[in-house]
């Protein structure tokens, strides 16, 4: 058993059955009455945030979560199926347990988090940013770079995002997986 000494972001604990991660927290110590902690909480499987407040020192149950990478190999009317990367094993995970799955292409790498005790696969996280194929744009106008203008650009994910007017097809460009920007052409 924990108690909220041990909050910090990204601690998971378990509250009715139900596995929730802390996005945010904050320790009020008000000048009349005991202290407390307010937190967001997002609920692992859902998604849903909620703001949740305990009194300060309350106990809690912790919740072991561990981060394995895997490669994402194809989708399906099954899912979304990945390979184990230190074993070759196999599974598959329902599509909207995937976050920003536009970004995701064959072959990519991708973390899962698993429940330690159950080794119940729960989310599945893309990295912060990633590199990706321009398949399909159209070519910027010569002469109009000077306003920083940008034009659609659809990637070999299946993702359509705005970059520079200097991109064409067959570029590999690095997007940031949190927003969806153009980070930079990647070069080599």
């Amino acid at each position: 058993m924990a108690d909220t000494t041990d909050f910090r972001n990204g601690y998971t604990m378990q509250i009715d059955g139900e596995l929730w991660q802390i996005i945010k927290f904050q320790h009020v110590k008000p000048g009349k009455g005991g202290a407390f902690v307010r937190t967001s909480l997002k609920n692992i499987r859902t998604g849903r945030v909620v703001d949740k407040t305990f009194r300060s020192g309350e106990k809690v149950q912790g919740a072991r979560i561990e981060r394995r990478e895997h490669q994402f190999l194809y989708e399906d009317s099954l899912g979304m199926h990945f390979m184990n990367l230190e074993n070759y094993e196999q599974f598959s995970l329902p599509s909207n347990q995937v976050e920003k799955r536009e970004f995701l292409k064959e072959g990519g790498a991708i973390d899962i988090l698993f429940h330690a005790e159950t080794e119940e696969p729960l989310i599945a996280e893309i990295p912060k940013s990633v590199e990706l194929l321009v398949t399909q744009s159209d070519p910027g106008i010569r002469g109009d770079t000077a306003t920083g203008a940008t034009k659609p650009a659809k990637l070999e994910s299946g993702a359509t995002i705005n970059v520079p007017l200097f991109i064409s097809e067959g570029d590999l460009v690095r997007v940031n997986t949190d927003n969806g920007d153009y980070i930079t052409r990647v070069t080599g």
